[in-house]
């Protein structure tokens, strides 16, 4: 029964790309039926974004052990290249396109924002449906969170001063409520409960989908219209960032001679961001407008991150 559970919820997270589609169209066509979760549960002042992204950070969390941090240091070159590529190229490919193409300025620091944010947790799923390398992945998803805490902030006010000016540390404690106190708590339940925990862990991935999903028709469905008035250079735009980021995250491996599956991990995790975190802190310390890419990304980098892993896997099996 276990088993069968287990493999379920692997071929609906699997299918992560095809949910984010579909909510998508529907919020386009029925926003109402998304947009209640940009507010608060109902009987609190807690938001339902914040608290479904945490829950995405402690399953997170639940899946990591005090081992894993040693791991990083049997390949910390690889793993160091990694991260410095997503917080290295990403913000920067943001920044040259924000400023290439003629956007509002929300639209602009929306963009820069999503681009500073680290990778997203669907990386590690797509890794593996491409036959990249795994445990890298991973890896460089738990050091590119970790890190994001301080160099999210900073890398936006770095590259999003010239649009709006903002103070970093709001946003730094917005990081350590919904990344680093989630991980946390997942980490210690882990390591005193690791057995027990062990249905949670499974399920938790389809709940980081649901939440994902959620977040992206909403905040699609809320913004529609101003999506509508700047189609024409919003969507290439948030399109070119990632299919920016998808091909100079595979040259950055290659450049450095990595084999195939180190350049696949590589592009895929500099190429997909965390569109969801992205979202919470756009609408949280900017406005809605701002979080309008972040959703729009979220969908891209579902679709190239798809495609890839698709032709990839093929290749990998003509290859054996």
């Amino acid at each position: 029964m276990f088993k069968r559970l287990s493999g379920m919820v692997s071929r609906v997270v699997n299918l992560f790309w095809l949910w984010t589609l579909l909510g998508t169209a529907w919020a386009w066509f029925f926003p109402t039926h998304f947009t209640w979760f940009l507010n608060a549960i109902p009987g609190t002042e807690l938001k339902w974004i914040p608290v479904g992204l945490g829950v995405i950070m402690l399953g997170m969390g639940m899946t990591l052990t005090f081992r894993d941090f040693r791991e990083v240091l049997k390949m910390p070159k690889w793993v160091a290249l990694g991260v410095g590529a997503q917080f290295l190229i990403m913000p920067l490919i943001g920044w040259s396109v924000a400023t290439l193409f003629a956007l509002p300025d929300q639209f602009k620091l929306g963009i820069i924002l999503v681009s500073c944010c680290p990778g997203g947790t669907a990386s590690n799923v797509v890794t593996y449906l491409a036959k990249g390398n795994l445990a890298l992945s991973v890896m460089m998803t738990m050091c590119s969170t970790l890190l994001a805490i301080g160099l999210t902030p900073f890398l936006t006010k770095v590259y999003a001063s010239a649009v709006f000016e903002f103070e970093a540390i709001p946003m730094v404690i917005s990081m350590v409520m919904i990344v680093l106190l989630p991980i946390l708590v997942g980490l210690i339940l882990n390591s005193v409960a690791e057995k027990k925990l062990a249905r949670i862990k499974e399920v938790s991935p389809l709940i980081s989908v649901l939440v994902i999903v959620l977040i992206v028709a909403a905040v699609v469905g809320a913004t529609k219209s101003s999506i509508v008035s700047h189609w024409k250079t919003l969507l290439p735009a948030v399109f070119l960032v990632h299919a920016a980021g998808f091909s100079m995250g595979y040259l950055w491996g290659w450049l450095f001679k990595l084999n195939a599956k180190e350049c696949r991990t590589f592009s895929i995790e500099v190429g997909m961001q965390n569109s969801g975190l992205g979202s919470q802190l756009a609408k949280t310390h900017f406005t809605l407008l701002a979080a309008a890419p972040c959703a729009i990304s979220a969908f891209y980098h579902c679709m190239i991150g798809s495609l890839l892993a698709s032709i990839w896997r093929r290749r990998s099996s003509k290859d054996h």
